[in-house]
């Protein structure tokens, strides 16, 4: 006979604890609250005993396999993000490409860390993309190698992009010195031609999808947004694409992974592992970033502020403008936002390659 009431364990509740606590962070400390307040509910829900919502043919279990298994909720929110994204100033500051690039570093030397500390190259690749702070990324390459680890890395995933703005401005400012922070970069950008803005997308998504086609879903997404943007033709798709499709899909993600953290699989020593190789990746990109930012500001004789290889993440636009908030706490009067822009649009795009290429190194030798 099934009582009226279940019995919660303990692991239950700590599981609406966790649930709460994220919950709380969403709403009283605003921490990327779009994905914390959906997941945090969720995992209320996914922890419920005896819930129908849980079981075949219950709303949850069909977001699960709608959304989740065939990977489609996290391209819906990067046709959403492309559509919000402006290429002009990486079009007119192409070196920029190459902060874009030193900050996914992370990813491959947390990658090689995972597999010697003896995670197998499938959860090794998908804990090492959490670096990128690309929340999409990260789910899209945790669900197609590592399913079993969604829920974690996920969660951790989104819970640094809310902590950006904590954690990255000591490494700014312990990696660079008071007289680079203060480095002016004028902004004046070559005019980019309608034509190139609106052939960017194009050649980006052939280029890539035949140089990595593991990347050419999470490219094409991110590319067709920018081009519904930029074509100047569908406004109304456009909007829809950044605002109804990606606000949907975000509220559906977020029950969802939020759901799938049940005790029996989120309280293991895994989780702990998997949050502190995602902060040392998240770390060490924006290290190699900086770093590289220095290279630049070498090369050009004190014309590039290091700061702006900070940006280089895919925490985007939040990322690039942490890094003029930095800046102008030095220099009131130094504006390096457009030169931050450059580097986080370029940083997003390369997040979605790394992504691919994490798929593609796992197909050659996993």
């Amino acid at each position: 006979m099934i009582p009226l009431i279940p019995t919660i364990g303990p692991e239950a509740l700590l599981m609406f604890a966790i649930g709460g606590l994220l919950i709380y962070l969403a709403i009283a400390k605003e921490y990327e609250p779009t994905l914390l307040l959906p997941i945090g509910f969720g995992v209320l829900l996914g922890n419920l005993p005896n819930s129908p919502m849980n079981q075949p043919e219950g709303m949850l279990h069909l977001l699960i396999e709608f959304g989740i298994d065939t990977e489609l909720f996290p391209l819906f929110i990067l046709i959403g993000i492309g559509a919000m994204m402006d290429f002009r100033p990486l079009l007119s500051q192409p070196m920029f490409a190459l902060l874009g690039a030193a900050g996914q570093l992370g990813i491959f030397a947390t990658l090689i860390l995972a597999t010697l500390v003896g995670f197998p190259l499938n959860q090794a690749a998908s804990i090492a993309v959490i670096g990128a702070i690309d929340g999409p990324t990260s789910i899209y390459v945790s669900s197609l190698l590592a399913p079993e680890l969604l829920a974690p890395i996920a969660v951790t995933a989104y819970s640094y992009m809310s902590l950006v703005p904590i954690i990255q401005p000591p490494l700014m400012r312990l990696f660079t010195t008071r007289a680079e922070r203060r480095i002016r970069m004028e902004y004046a950008p070559r005019p980019v031609p309608r034509g190139a803005v609106i052939a960017f997308p194009i050649v980006v998504t052939i280029g890539i999808g035949i140089l990595v086609p593991p990347s050419a879903p999470l490219v094409a997404t991110l590319m067709f947004g920018n081009l519904l943007k930029e074509s100047g033709v569908v406004a109304q798709l456009a909007s829809t694409a950044s605002n109804e499709l990606a606000n949907l899909s975000t509220i559906f993600l977020g029950l969802t992974v939020g759901s799938l953290m049940q005790a029996d699989t989120f309280l293991q020593p895994t989780t702990l592992f998997i949050l502190g190789l995602g902060l040392f990746a998240f770390a060490l990109d924006t290290i190699a970033g900086i770093l590289f930012g220095k290279v630049l500001c070498t090369a050009s004789r004190g014309k590039v502020n290091p700061l702006v290889g900070a940006a280089g993440i895919s925490a985007f636009p939040m990322s690039g403008r942490l890094v003029q908030r930095v800046a102008q706490d030095e220099d009131f009067t130094n504006h390096v936002l457009m030169h931050a822009m450059g580097a986080n649009t370029a940083g997003q795009l390369g997040s979605v390659i790394a992504g691919g290429v994490l798929l593609t190194l796992y197909g050659i030798f996993g």
